[in-house]
């Protein structure tokens, strides 16, 4: 055998032991001591959830800037309040009644007046729902940049009595 292969025979078989006796010695090692637990966060303060209708207003301020804005957050309020009449998925192809209306607040986001632009007046018995639903909701969430508004929905009500609005539509088969 030519003395470089003897060479790096010698090399290859020192690097696998000194590799060996590395390892040997990590295995028998002892394990660093575990870490302690992070500390607990402080307790926040419980979350609100949901809407929350109070005497001097809700529990939330909406940051719309105009009338339109403020359609997600009426909706919002509306879904959370009557979330077992909400109508899950898409509507099907024929609706029971659909109603356009105006709804009033004042800058605390109390009901002022509702006003119906299109009314479904073949089912005068989802009307007056509409209605009572809308000012039991009241307080809505005060428009605190906009202040004494009026914003518009449309609701599209099924015949099982549940309903969605358009704001927050799953789409209609």
């Amino acid at each position: 055998m030519p003395i470089c292969s003897l060479r790096r025979l010698w090399v290859a078989t020192a690097a696998a032991a000194t590799t060996a006796v590395g390892a040997l010695l990590s295995a028998c090692r002892n394990a660093p001591p575990p870490e302690p637990p992070p500390p607990a966060p402080p307790a926040a303060p419980p979350a609100v959830i949901g809407p929350v209708p109070a005497e001097k207003g809700s529990a939330r301020i909406s940051a719309a800037t105009n009338n339109r804005a403020y359609r997600q957050d009426g909706a919002t309020h509306l879904y959370g309040l009557n979330a077992d009449r909400i109508y899950k998925g898409r509507l099907p192809p024929l609706l029971y009644a659909v109603g356009t209306l105006q709804i009033h607040l004042d800058a605390t986001g109390k009901v002022t007046g509702l006003t119906w632009m299109r009314a479904p007046r073949h089912a005068p018995e989802v009307v007056a729902e509409i209605e009572r639903t809308v000012r039991r909701a009241s307080p809505f969430p005060a428009p605190a940049r906009i202040g004494k508004m009026t914003y518009t929905d449309t609701w599209l009500w099924d015949k099982s009595g549940r309903f969605q609005l358009d704001t927050l539509t799953e789409g209609q088969n």
